[in-house]
């Protein structure tokens, strides 16, 4: 079960958290190319917190909310 946070801090996570693994290591989540996004929107996102966070990074792009972090940046 996913625990939620308050949206504040969803969204200083994702300026803050680097991808643990894969081609994309180390690059923070808010950084993400859509197309990565888009292919773990796909195959499914991870059923843990950084599922949480590649799936809110997603519809944030998908809704073209971007401007939302710059200022956490």
């Amino acid at each position: 079960m996913i625990n939620y946070q308050p949206q504040s801090e969803i969204l200083l996570q994702l300026v803050k958290t680097p991808m643990p693994f894969g081609k994309y290591k180390n690059v923070l989540i808010c950084n993400l190319p859509v197309a990565y996004l888009e292919w773990f929107q796909r195959k499914g996102f991870p059923k843990t917190k950084l599922g949480l966070l590649l799936q809110t990074m997603y519809e944030i792009n998908l809704n073209g909310l971007g401007y939302l972090l710059e200022p956490l940046k």
